[in-house]
């Protein structure tokens, strides 16, 4: 059964770091990305890069596992919360409830869910969806 949407791109990477100062230094100055947002509440950093966003949050913070990236979020069109829901149940794969959260074109809906290998995934809906 094929999802019931396409893959549009990568929106973000959330990325585990130790020292927040470094690493914002590092992937503006070094990488060149520019800072978009940050989010004091959660110790979050947002940072542009091209069409998609780096995000930075503070080691320890969310953690699940001991690798240093979160998660990673793919854009996904169209998003039908009922429809993606239905598709991942028909193949087992538990996932959270879609809700509204900011990414790379803005707020708009994502659900999470976890690889066999327990990697964490968002499915990032358009701002208008």
């Amino acid at each position: 059964m094929a999802p019931p949407f396409a893959l549009k791109g990568l929106d973000h990477v959330v990325l585990r770091v130790a020292d927040m100062g470094r690493a914002v230094a590092f992937y503006r100055d070094v990488i060149g990305a520019t800072e978009e947002r940050r989010v004091e509440r959660i110790g979050l950093v947002q940072l542009r890069a091209g069409a998609s966003l780096i995000d930075l949050v503070p080691l320890g913070d969310l953690a699940r596992g001991d690798g240093n990236m979160e998660h990673f979020a793919l854009t996904v069109e169209p998003f039908d919360a009922a429809a993606i829901a239905a598709h991942l149940d028909a193949h087992g794969v538990k996932h959270g409830e879609a809700v509204p959260r900011y990414g790379a074109e803005g707020d708009g809906p994502s659900l999470y869910l976890d690889d066999p290998d327990g990697n964490q995934i968002e499915l990032k809906g358009p701002p208008d969806a």
